[in-house]
């Protein structure tokens, strides 16, 4: 990419022929200097026009470079100011670069010691303006990766818009599959913390200990097999954005300690006696009712309220069948990058069926739905049987299980290894519950976190076991 023109540099000096002679050596490289006797006329400027970087005296009559430098650097915080002086000393030295000064050249100073200063600012300008080109780049197509025409997602944008404007806590509803960590990165990614990291955590990945472990760290030694201090997310998203998936499976314990840390900021990690603090801007989402979940005792009402600022709730993709369409495409454009194929068409005939769906696991199963119709399609274009649905596989799932004797299927199980065993054991256990992570995981008597495991296992190491819609599992 081409630098961007280099904007004037501003050059603040009481001495009429040093200002003249620094602007002569400046013009003869193409600079385009603007000389003013003092540094209140220099704020002036700054606050009417656009420099990249500023030259400026140490001692002037009125306001002194040092006074200048610390009021720039509070409105223009990444603007370069080279300081310049007749009386350097290592101690003014040391207190222009602790005011943010980029260079400090004692007088007097050969033309070749300047345009050197000079051409470091003007670097560092042009890398600011690449990242800042590469951010709004970013930004645009975190927001762009929320596909649709439909009124319902045209406002979701516009609202995704609106909420990164402020620093307000972020509440996403809907169901499984809707997009909403897209979304969190989109609020993200647009708001003024996009210099700093969005950290998510999934909260139903964790039971209890581990939890608290993840969002607050821990001391080393405050339990066994803690060799060393481990931060947690809450501290890795300092003054960034933390955020919250899943944020109804946290447990009660855990729920009053995030609601601590919500109401001053500060924390302790786990074995920890230390109050440590952190600014993050927080984004939770949910497929939970939570206000159900209150009613119940399920979910603290005082982190509900704390956590309710903003709500979003995307609309499921049966909601917006108009987009169906484009999604699809581009679904299925990424899916064949990833299998390393050229960009399939889909046939109107699958295009219809793609449009008659209900999509209970939305935009994520449809995308699994793309996923496997690459890998099946043996056309020159998608066709209806190279898409399986959800409602599909169960039934086939159900007509296998009909067919089969519990001798039949002992016979089966002996004939795998453990791995392929544990995913035909999950799978049943996902078919015999409805998709329910906590009943499949009772039904094998096991813990929800140890289930959840399992089914991770299983999604890599048989593709085919597990229903393309299974992000879209309940666990209430």
């Amino acid at each position: 990419m081409d630098s961007p023109p280099l904007p004037r540099i501003l050059v603040i000096d009481d001495e009429k022929n040093l200002r003249l002679s620094l602007s002569v050596v400046l013009e003869a490289e193409g600079y385009s200097p603007v000389a003013v006797e003092s540094a209140e006329e220099g704020l002036e400027h700054l606050a009417r026009e656009e420099f990249f970087m500023v030259i400026t005296d140490a001692r002037l009559g009125g306001m002194s470079g040092y006074e200048f430098l610390a009021q720039a650097r509070t409105k223009w915080v990444d603007l370069p100011v080279v300081m310049i002086t007749a009386y350097a000393t290592p101690k003014l030295a040391v207190e222009a670069i602790k005011l943010g000064a980029i260079d400090y050249l004692a007088k007097p100073f050969a033309p070749e010691e300047l345009l050197h200063a000079v051409a470091r600012c003007a670097e560092r300008f042009r890398l600011l303006r690449e990242n800042e080109w590469l951010r709004t780049r970013s930004k645009l197509s975190d927001v762009s990766q929320i596909i649709g025409t439909s009124p319902a997602i045209t406002r979701l944008r516009d609202d995704i818009k609106s909420i990164a404007a402020s620093s307000a806590r972020v509440l996403i509803l809907g169901e499984s599959g809707t997009g909403k960590e897209l979304i969190a990165r989109a609020v993200h990614s647009l708001s003024e913390r996009s210099h700093r990291k969005l950290i998510p955590i999934n909260c139903a990945a964790f039971i209890d200990n581990l939890a608290e472990d993840e969002l607050f760290g821990h001391e080393k030694g405050a339990f066994t097999g803690a060799t060393k201090l481990k931060p947690g997310k809450v501290e890795l998203a300092d003054r960034g954005t933390l955020f919250l998936d899943e944020i109804g499976e946290l447990s009660l314990v855990v729920q009053s300690k995030l609601f601590r840390f919500l109401e001053d900021g500060t924390f302790y990690r786990v074995g920890g006696t230390q109050e440590l603090r952190s600014d993050v801007r927080l984004i939770a989402a949910t497929n939970r009712d939570l206000e159900q979940a209150v009613v119940q005792n399920k979910f603290r009402p005082e982190l509900y309220h704390r956590l309710n600022v903003i709500q979003i709730t995307p609309p499921p993709l049966r909601d917006r069948r108009e987009d169906i369409p484009l999604l699809a495409a581009h679904l299925l454009a990424q899916a064949c990058r990833r299998s390393h194929r050229s960009i399939l068409p889909i046939s109107p005939e699958a295009q219809a069926r793609l449009q008659a769906y209900d999509y209970p696991g939305n935009v994520r199963e449809l995308e699994h739905i793309m996923d496997r119709a690459v890998v099946m399609c043996k056309n020159p274009s998608i066709q209806p049987d190279d898409l399986q649905f959800r409602k599909q596989w169960v039934a086939d799932m159900r007509t296998n299980s009909a067919a089969s004797s519990p001798q039949e299927t002992e016979v089966r199980l002996a004939s795998l290894d453990l791995n392929q065993a544990h995913a035909k054991l999950t799978e049943a256990a996902m078919l015999r519950s409805n998709q329910n992570i906590s009943q499949a995981a009772q039904l094998l008597g096991i813990s929800r976190f140890k289930f959840y495991r399992m089914l991770k296992k299983a999604i890599g190491s048989h593709e085919q076991s597990i229903p393309p819609t299974l992000p879209g599992t309940r666990d209430n």
